[in-house]
């Protein structure tokens, strides 16, 4: 780990220690890494080639005609990239899903959209994360395979 001095605006330095303090940062050190870690993911979100996990989080009226139908079979279709889901009754008309996705952040961010414009859904997020892929060949248990190891 490198140690730099930096110079910075007061009021700069006030959001940071602002941030700091609504966070639970144990330091300023730990929360401009942090800060950098975001302005990276933005970046790397911007690239459609990019790899990528996700969260797709999104409320729907389970009572919208074929909605729920709809929704399951889009996953169907895109299972290259729908890892699991999780699905919550919230109230007597509207369900949360919660989505792992995994693949190009062009194709994870298209196929969240193709769920989000759905008549019914509401309260659509995605949240990237981008991730190297690298190829292993290495033993789990008595087999071993190569396989695609993700590093956030």
């Amino acid at each position: 780990m490198q140690r730099i001095t930096i110079t910075i605006d007061d009021d700069l330095l006030d959001a940071v220690d602002g941030l700091m303090a609504r966070r639970g940062y144990a330091s300023r050190s730990e929360t401009f890494r942090d800060i950098l870690r975001d302005m990276m993911d933005r970046q790397s979100a911007g690239d459609p080639a990019a790899d990528c996990i996700a969260a797709f989080s999104y409320v729907f009226d389970h009572a919208t005609r074929d909605l729920a139908s709809r929704l399951t079979q889009a996953h169907h279709d895109q299972h290259d990239l729908s890892v699991a889901s999780l699905h919550v009754h919230l109230d007597h008309e509207s369900c949360l899903e919660v989505s792992v996705l995994r693949g190009a952040t062009g194709s994870v961010t298209a196929f969240a959209d193709t769920l989000a414009t759905q008549r019914g859904v509401r309260h659509a997020h995605l949240h990237l994360i981008p991730v190297r892929v690298s190829a292993a060949d290495h033993a789990h248990g008595e087999r071993s395979t190569a396989h695609g190891h993700l590093h956030a």
